[in-house]
């Protein structure tokens, strides 16, 4: 007898608390929509620390250099994808169309041109310009750095 009661007082305490609803999203579900990083627009070039490419001459001595990281996952030969697609011809490449690479879903659809302004983009935080992408690098907070990368993907050799 004394186990109803309790379940009886449970089922209209729960009742109480549901009828005092508004209807609005609970707080954790608020911080979990807030997590998820959208997607930016094709034509936004702007960079978390504010730099832009424009103002950096890149050195492409120095971009071989720091694109030693790069080259666990990615080749700058035509043809040679690894972990990552090739970076042959990325500058003025539609995003996601390296043949023989399988792209995230991400990556197929992001709908962008790889310019040397979205690639400065890109190589400072990737996740960030590609929510979803299968690339797990964190990224390169170095402006300069990232000018120089670009420089050295312009003409490899």
């Amino acid at each position: 007898m004394l186990k109803a009661k309790a379940i009886a007082l449970l089922g209209i305490s729960a009742a109480i608390v549901a009828g005092c609803s508004d209807g609005s999203v609970s707080q954790p579900e608020q911080v979990a929509a807030a997590e998820k990083p959208a997607a930016l627009v094709a034509s936004d070039v702007t960079t978390l620390d504010g730099t832009m490419l424009q103002n950096f001459v890149g050195d492409a001595a120095n971009g071989k250099a720091v694109f030693a990281q790069c080259s666990a996952c990615h080749a700058t030969d035509a043809g040679v994808n690894k972990i990552g697609p090739s970076l042959n011809g990325i500058i003025g490449r539609m995003a996601g169309t390296v043949p023989g690479f399988s792209y995230s879903a991400a990556n197929a659809n992001s709908g962008f041109v790889w310019t040397k302004e979205k690639l400065n983009q890109h190589l400072e935080k990737p996740q960030r310009v590609i929510p979803g992408t299968k690339m797990m690098y964190a990224g390169l907070p170095d402006a300069q750095k990232r000018a120089d990368v670009i420089a050295y993907l312009e003409a490899p050799n």
